[in-house]
């Protein structure tokens, strides 16, 4: 088996197993993240570039680890740029930890305010019901 260097361009194909994401899930991205700019050759063959790649597992990190929308992913790399993402030396520390230790939140701000009120609380467990209610409903039919 032929092993690549690091700095050696990736497919495709490589960078979807190598980040355990669908090549349509890449593409995607291209449209969304004007960042990510492989280099297409001949008859549309894309190659990422080292850099491509660890911009696309920050994006990735940032969507699925630390529950970011696309929308909030693009305003975390035009607020701080995409160094941060690709400098990222322990990958398993997510930038939303990052900011919280930078900013000096503490644990209970957090927790207050995302917690619910008795009243939203008791809001929420009505909506509840009544979709278990509706979905017994239509299973009967």
């Amino acid at each position: 088996m032929n092993v690549k260097s690091p700095e050696a361009f990736r497919t495709i194909s490589e960078v979807s197993k190598d980040l355990s994401l669908p090549q349509h899930v890449l593409r995607f991205w291209e449209t969304k993240f004007v960042q990510i700019k492989p280099i297409k050759r001949g008859g549309g063959r894309r190659y990422y570039r080292p850099e491509d790649v660890m911009l696309l597992r920050g994006i990735k990190n940032l969507l699925y680890n630390d529950g970011y929308t696309i929308r909030g992913v693009q305003k975390v790399i035009k607020e701080n740029g995409t160094k941060q993402l690709l400098n990222k030396n322990d990958v398993r520390k997510s930038f939303t930890e990052e900011n919280i230790s930078n900013n000096e939140q503490s644990t209970d701000t957090l927790i207050s305010q995302h917690s619910l009120t008795d009243t939203k609380r008791k809001k929420l467990m009505n909506v509840m019901n009544d979709l278990v209610q509706l979905r017994k409903k239509l299973d009967q039919e």
